[in-house]
C-alpha cells in the first residue's frame, strides 16, 4: 500500500466520478494506486499486450486513442484524453483488450489501479459503478443539474413531461353503461365532480366520452331528450395510450388532435383517464391554447402570433429544463399544426368551392422538420408530392400547383421561418414533382450520382408526410426502401460523403476550432450522428425519419450494442442541447437599437463550464465510433 499525499486527495476528487464517491472508497482505491510516468509518443495500452491489466487516470498530459500503430496524427487519432480522465473502462468492464492504442501525446504521469482492484471497486461503490458503465448517461445527468442550478424555474415540469401515465393517474375512471340515459350520466357527473365520462362495455372496452365541453354543445344548446342513451352522444373518436407510455407523449397527442382527454388503456382495457389539467401544472406555457389557435386560425395574421408562442413556449419549457428529445418534438409537432394551416387556408383561398386536385397531393417536410428536430432555429425545407389525375399531365399540374407553393412558402416566411437560400422549397419546380417524378430522381441519386450531388440530396432522404395526401409519402417511402436496400455503391458513397465532416477533436488543444474561435454545432456535432443515422435505416430497410429512432431501429440488424447505441444517442441529445441553450440565450439577450437577431448554431468552447466541455469533448468521441462503424461496414 503506497502512502497517500494530500494533494493526491485534493487532485482525484476534483473529477467525476471521484468527486460523487464515499471517502472511503476513494482513500482505498488511492492507496492501491501507484504513479507512473510516459514519454511523448509511448504506448500505454494497445491491442497487442491482450486483456486490459489495469486502469489509467491521468494526472498530468495527455493521451491520444489511435486506430493504427503509426505515430499519432490528423488521420488516425480519434481520441484524446486529458487531466482527469479514466481509461480503458469499456475493455475492463468486458475483460478483454483494447480496442485502440493508447499513446502518450506529451510527457505524461497516470495513477494506475490494477485490473482485480477496478472490479473490487466496482463492488464497493455505486458512483463509481454507475460512472463505468454508463458513462456518457452519468456526465449527462451531471450536466443537467448544473443546467438546472442555472435556472431561476422550476423543473417538476420536466418530472411529469418524463413520468409514465401510470404514474400520474390519480384515481380510478368513472364510468358508464352505453344505454346509461343522459340524465343519469349527467348527476353522476355532478355527484363526482367530475368533468368527463366514458362509457365502457362490460369488459371494460371504453366505447364513448362525454366530457362537460360537450354538454354545452350537444345536451344544453340544442336541448336534447336527456332520456336517451348516453353513447348517443358521446364522442366516439377515442384517443388513447398504454399506461408505460410518458407525459410527453399524451401531451403531443392532446396538442396534435386537440382533445382535452387522453384513455389510458391496458390490454383494450380502461384503467384510467388523463386530462390536461393532470398533465400540465404546466399551464402557463398553453400547450393546448396554442394548438387550439393554429387550428382555428382565418389569417396569416393569427398565425404569425401562433408562430411567436411556439417560440415563447419552447422558451419556457427551455428553461424548466425540459430534455432537448422532447424539446424538439414539441417544436416540430407545432410547427407542423401551424404549416398544415397555412398549406390549409392557402388551398381554400385559391379554390373557395373545393378542387378534387388538392386531394391528390401531399405537402411534404424534409431535413429537420422531416426528423421532427427543429430548434428555435430552423428555415424551409419543403417539397410537394402528387398523384396525377387522369386527363392531365405533371407539368399541367405542377403549373397549377406552383403558384399556390410560392404563397405558401411566402406565408410561412412571414411567420419566422425564413426562405431556403437553396431553394429546397416546394415553390421550385424541381420539388413540386409527381410520384413518378420523385422516383426518377431517386433512382438517378441512388443509382448513378455523383459524391457532389449526393452530398446536397441528403436532406430528400429525410422526407416525412406533413399535410395530405400521406398515402403518396407511404408509396414513395415503401419504393425508395426497396431501391436502396442492398445497393452497396450508392450506400459507399454516402458513406463516404459522411466521414468528409470530422468531429472536432483536436491533437494539441481540446477542440479544432474556427473563425471567432468557435465551433459549428449543427455543422460538426449533429450532422455526423445524422448521416450515420440516415445511412444505417436505408441500409437496413428502416422507413424511420427520426435520427434517434433511426439508431434504435436498425441497431440489431447492424449488430451494434443496445449500450453502444444509446451512448450515441445520448452524445448527440447533449450536442442538440447546448444548440437549444444557444438559441435560448441568444433569443434571451438584449439587442442594441436598430440590430435584427439572428440565431446561430457556433459556440466558444472556452465560454462553457469545465463539466460541459469535457462532455463535448465526449460526445464527439462518440461521433467518432459512430463514423468509425462506417468505415468499418463500407472499407473506408
Amino acid at each position: 500500500m503506497s502512502a497517500i499525499h494530500p494533494s493526491e486527495l485534493t487532485f482525484i476528487i476534483r473529477h467525476a466520478p471521484f468527486d460523487s464517491m464515499e471517502l472511503e472508497h476513494v482513500m482505498w482505491m488511492l492507496e492501491r494506486m501507484h504513479l507512473a510516468y510516459y514519454a511523448q509518443g509511448e504506448i500505454i495500452a494497445s491491442p497487442e499486450q491482450g486483456e486490459a491489466t489495469r486502469m489509467w487516470v491521468i494526472k498530468q498530459g495527455v493521451v491520444l486513442g489511435e486506430q493504427s500503430v503509426a505515430k499519432a496524427s490528423d488521420s488516425d487519432t480519434w481520441l484524446e484524453l486529458m487531466e482527469g480522465e479514466c481509461f480503458p473502462l469499456g475493455a475492463l468492464l468486458a475483460k478483454r483488450r483494447v480496442a485502440s492504442i493508447y499513446r502518450a501525446g506529451s510527457d505524461t504521469f497516470c495513477y494506475e489501479l490494477a485490473a482485480a482492484d477496478f472490479h473490487t471497486l466496482l463492488g464497493m461503490s455505486a458512483p463509481f459503478r454507475d460512472f463505468c458503465t454508463r458513462r456518457i448517461a452519468n456526465l449527462l445527468e451531471h450536466s443537467k443539474h448544473v443546467i438546472q442550478a442555472e435556472f431561476s424555474h422550476s423543473s417538476a415540469e420536466q418530472q411529469s413531461l418524463a413520468s409514465p401515465l401510470s404514474a400520474i393517474i390519480r384515481r380510478a375512471p368513472v364510468t358508464c353503461a352505453p344505454d346509461t340515459t343522459v340524465q343519469a350520466a349527467l348527476e353522476i357527473m355532478r355527484e363526482q365532480r367530475i368533468g368527463s365520462m366514458v362509457a365502457t362495455d362490460q369488459q371494460g372496452h371504453p366505447l364513448g366520452i362525454l366530457t362537460l365541453h360537450d354538454v354545452l354543445e350537444r345536451v344544453a344548446i340544442p336541448q336534447i331528450d336527456t332520456a336517451q342513451a348516453v353513447i348517443n352522444i358521446m364522442s366516439t373518436e377515442l384517443s388513447s395510450l398504454p399506461p408505460h407510455a410518458l407525459a410527453h407523449e399524451a401531451a403531443l397527442l392532446m396538442a396534435r388532435r386537440g382533445f382535452r382527454h387522453v384513455l389510458v388503456v391496458e390490454e383494450h382495457k380502461l384503467i384510467g383517464l388523463l386530462s390536461e389539467k393532470d398533465l400540465f401544472a404546466l399551464q402557463r406555457v398553453g400547450l393546448r391554447q396554442i394548438g387550439s389557435t393554429i387550428r382555428h386560425a382565418d389569417t396569416p395574421e393569427v398565425l404569425q402570433q401562433a408562430a411567436a408562442d411556439i417560440r415563447h413556449m419552447a422558451h419556457n419549457m427551455m428553461a424548466q429544463g425540459v430534455a432537448p428529445e422532447q424539446l424538439t418534438q414539441f417544436i416540430s409537432t407545432f410547427n407542423d399544426l401551424l404549416t398544415a394551416r397555412v398549406v390549409e387556408l392557402e388551398c381554400a383561398a385559391a379554390c373557395p368551392s373545393g378542387d378534387p386536385l388538392h386531394e391528390s397531393i401531399c405537402w411534404m417536410a424534409l431535413g429537420s422538420e422531416g426528423r421532427l428536430e427543429q430548434t428555435l432555429k430552423t428555415d424551409q425545407d419543403n417539397a410537394i408530392i402528387f398523384k396525377v389525375p387522369e386527363g392531365m399531365t405533371a407539368n399541367q399540374v405542377r403549373e397549377k400547383l406552383l403558384p399556390l407553393a410560392r404563397r405558401i412558402n411566402e406565408t410561412l416566411d412571414r411567420c419566422g421561418f425564413p426562405l431556403c437560400k437553396g431553394e429546397i422549397m416546394a415553390s421550385n419546380p424541381k420539388w413540386c414533382l409527381s410520384r413518378e417524378e420523385w422516383q426518377e430522381v431517386f433512382t438517378k441519386w441512388v443509382d448513378s450520382g455523383a459524391p457532389e450531388s449526393l452530398l446536397h440530396a441528403t436532406i430528400f432522404f429525410d422526407f416525412r408526410a406533413l399535410y395530405g395526401a400521406e398515402y403518396l409519402v407511404e408509396q414513395l417511402r415503401a419504393w425508395l426502401t426497396d431501391h436502396v436496400r442492398g445497393n452497396q455503391r450508392f450506400l459507399h458513397q454516402m458513406a463516404a460523403n459522411s466521414l468528409r465532416n470530422r468531429p472536432p477533436l483536436g491533437i494539441v488543444r481540446d477542440f479544432i476550432v474556427g473563425q471567432g474561435n468557435t465551433i459549428d454545432l449543427k455543422l460538426n456535432g449533429i450532422t455526423p450522428f445524422v448521416d450515420a443515422a440516415r445511412i444505417f435505416s436505408l441500409a437496413t430497410g428502416v422507413g424511420k425519419t427520426n435520427t434517434v429512432q433511426r439508431l434504435r431501429a436498425s441497431a440489431a440488424a447492424l449488430r451494434v450494442p443496445a449500450t453502444e447505441v444509446e451512448a450515441w444517442i445520448n452524445a448527440f441529445l447533449f450536442i442538440q442541447m447546448l444548440r437549444l441553450r444557444h438559441h435560448y440565450e441568444e433569443a434571451s439577450a438584449q439587442l442594441p437599437d436598430g440590430e435584427t437577431r439572428h440565431l446561430d448554431n457556433r459556440i466558444d468552447p472556452a465560454q462553457l463550464n469545465e463539466l460541459d466541455r469535457r462532455i463535448l469533448k465526449e460526445a464527439f468521441r462518440q461521433a467518432r465510433k459512430v463514423q468509425a462503424k462506417l468505415a468499418l461496414d463500407y472499407q473506408l
